[in-house]
């Protein structure tokens, strides 16, 4: 298991390598060109400019999350064959400088969903949360002022104000779109790119739709584990993979989180782990649910449970605490500031190490 934390770049982060490099165990971090554009091809300079500025702080480029997809290829039309040859050249870059890992997502219009970004907790930090009730009385188009609000000046990821500028025509655009027009969509483009990823050994990590529901009717396909296993099948590639992201699969409380680590056993290239608590009832209409410190005790997860299902299924991957509370006085982007995220990275590691000491890859205890 490899530890290691996200980044959004010099310009775009409150958060600095100089501190990355000073959480126990983090050896990597998870980047992007956050300026990019979808549907552009990565210049090598930049991803070199890149990499070498996180290897002066004795850090690796672990993995890029995100290579953003153009919208033509979610939809299938348009200029889609030239984006999607764009995308392996981008894909050619990175594997050219060592870089094997992509995480991406295949949701339209909106990246995730939250209602909130700065719902006050009882020990006065602050978190993301959602309401079904505050989601389904907006509308699309009013979204963006109101996740602006509560940014702290950043530029969230998704939600960049050229895009939601145009959130109208977006949904104009996908309007008839299905789960399965989708599917076949992301199917098209994961074939397409499969060669590459063999030539330099890139995994591809699809990242879940966050959260695991249809919101605002838009299709949403990579949801649960039946839906998961058919995108596996589908591109029967080693580096067809997933991203586990535990608080997206979490949303949909149907959802058996460690079931679905074992159903897709060998093809998870990444792991977000990251806790969540719910405040209505499983069978409420109305589904309110806030994001919380990773430990078991403050939120609805079994971190333990799910930190031994990866290790006994032979995860040995790359890793990441997820969204963090605002404590401390911190001002950063929301879900991604340092001391709660770095708390996390400790805490993963704890719960890794107590596998490691306990029980070996075929479930055996080694010792009590």
């Amino acid at each position: 298991m490899k530890m290691t934390f996200r980044w959004f770049g010099t310009g775009f982060d409150s958060v600095s390598l100089s501190q990355i490099r000073q959480i126990p165990g983090v050896k990597g971090v998870i980047t992007t060109l956050y300026d990019s554009v979808p549907g552009e091809a990565w210049a090598d300079e930049k991803v070199k400019t890149l990499k070498a500025e996180a290897e002066s702080h004795g850090l690796e480029i672990s993995g890029i999350e995100s290579v953003n997809i153009h919208d033509d290829i979610k939809m299938g039309n348009g200029r889609r064959d030239e984006y999607i040859e764009n995308y392996i050249k981008t894909l050619e870059v990175l594997g050219k400088n060592d870089i094997r890992l992509v995480c991406y997502n295949f949701m339209p219009v909106f990246d995730w969903t939250r209602s909130e970004l700065a719902r006050v907790c009882e020990d006065g930090s602050t978190v993301l949360a959602y309401s079904s009730k505050a989601v389904d009385s907006i509308k699309p188009e009013e979204m963006f002022d109101s996740i602006d609000k509560d940014s702290n000046g950043f530029v969230l990821p998704g939600w960049e104000p050229e895009r939601m500028a145009k959130v109208k025509e977006l949904f104009d655009l996908y309007k008839g779109m299905t789960n399965e027009k989708l599917f076949e969509n992301l199917v098209y483009f994961l074939k397409a790119i499969m060669p590459v990823c063999d030539k330099y050994d890139i995994d591809m990590a699809i990242h879940p739709d966050d959260p695991a529901w249809p919101v605002f009717g838009l299709p949403r396909i990579i949801t649960c584990k039946e839906n998961v296993v058919r995108m596996l099948k589908a591109v029967d590639n080693p580096h067809n993979g997933l991203t586990f992201c535990t608080g997206s699969y979490g949303t949909n409380r149907k959802n058996d989180l460690c079931e679905m680590i074992k159903a897709a056993t060998g093809r998870i290239h990444f792991a977000h782990v990251r806790n969540l608590r719910f405040n209505t009832a499983i069978d409420d209409p109305v589904q309110d649910f806030q994001e919380s410190a990773h430990l078991s005790s403050e939120g609805s997860f079994d971190m333990f449970k799910i930190i031994r299902t990866l290790y006994e299924t032979g995860f040995d991957g790359v890793i990441r605490p997820d969204h963090g509370r605002m404590i401390w006085g911190e001002k950063a982007m929301p879900g991604y500031g340092l001391y709660d995220r770095a708390l996390g990275a400790c805490y993963l590691q704890g719960l890794w190490e107590a596998c490691e000491k306990t029980i070996d890859r075929s479930g055996v205890k080694l010792y009590r």
